[in-house]
């Protein structure tokens, strides 16, 4: 039985060996990348682009357009703080720049980076596929002049590491709204970023889903409650005997109009 079990626990280790290692960001559509960042890294810009590396972390860890991305077993990931919770990002929607970020600053480069250019970005088209380099076409292409300049720092987050670190991400949304009025400027970051704070929102509480005003469709009248319908009642039977008395007059005119017409009726000549 003894056997057995420490079998057992070898096989478990052996398909899981992201366990033995602190990890961070747990839930859905947060990941555990098996990764841990316990304070605010050092992150220093990448010459000639707009993204900052950090050469201080046995990682692949970036900071472009606001937000931070890790490259980590053949994977990428995203997050507004550093330590996360990460979030995947498909390799069609990585940013741009990020792609050409050059080998040499990937400190942690996978094996299959070997043999390439240290100056040159890796080649994502030759790992990924012609289908990507198809989506991606020209990602490896643009004028080293224009590039844009790189986003602030939120440098706010040095305070907050260890016990401090927000965990929650509606409160390191709250964090951040306060403190960094960045916003993201390439698209594919600006959806991510967006679908990140559409996920942080607190759902409505009962009292504010009952104040919110009830929708109705074109044409749709109000609805009414007792108190007016109580107000309209007497106003109805106000007109109804209006139109009452209205219909008694013309019928009492129409018929002293057909008694002048009869025979000796008529007016004295």
């Amino acid at each position: 039985m003894r056997y057995v079990l420490i079998m057992l626990g070898m096989l478990f280790w052996s398909v899981n060996p992201a366990i033995a290692q602190v990890s961070i960001g747990i839930g859905l559509p947060n990941v555990s990348i098996g990764i841990n960042v316990p304070a605010y890294p050092q992150l220093v810009r990448v010459p000639g682009y707009p993204v900052y590396y950090a050469p201080r972390l046995h990682s692949n860890f970036f900071f472009y357009d606001g937000m931070y991305w890790v490259y980590q077993d053949d994977h990428w990931y995203a997050s507004t703080w550093y330590d996360g919770p990460w979030a995947f990002v498909d390799p069609a929607a990585v940013p741009l720049f990020v792609l050409r970020v050059p080998v040499r600053y990937y400190r942690n480069p996978p094996a299959y980076f070997r043999g390439w250019r240290a100056d040159a970005p890796p080649r994502w088209g030759q790992h990924w596929g012609r289908e990507w380099e198809q989506q991606r076409s020209g990602w490896d292409k643009w004028n080293r002049k224009a590039a844009p300049a790189p986003a602030p720092l939120p440098v706010y987050q040095r305070q907050y590491s260890g016990n401090r670190y927000p965990r929650a991400e509606q409160r390191q949304q709250e964090l951040r709204n306060r403190n960094y009025r960045y916003q993201p400027r390439e698209p594919v970051v600006r959806q991510q970023y967006q679908e990140r704070a559409v996920q942080r929102a607190p759902a409505p509480s009962p009292r504010q889903r009952q104040a919110a005003p009830q929708q109705r469709s074109p044409g749709q009248q109000p609805q009414q409650g007792p108190a007016t319908r109580e107000r309209q009642a007497p106003r109805s039977r106000q007109e109804r005997a209006r139109q009452d008395n209205g219909a008694s007059q013309k019928r009492g005119q129409e018929k002293d109009r057909q008694q002048n017409d009869q025979p000796g009726h008529g007016p004295n000549r």
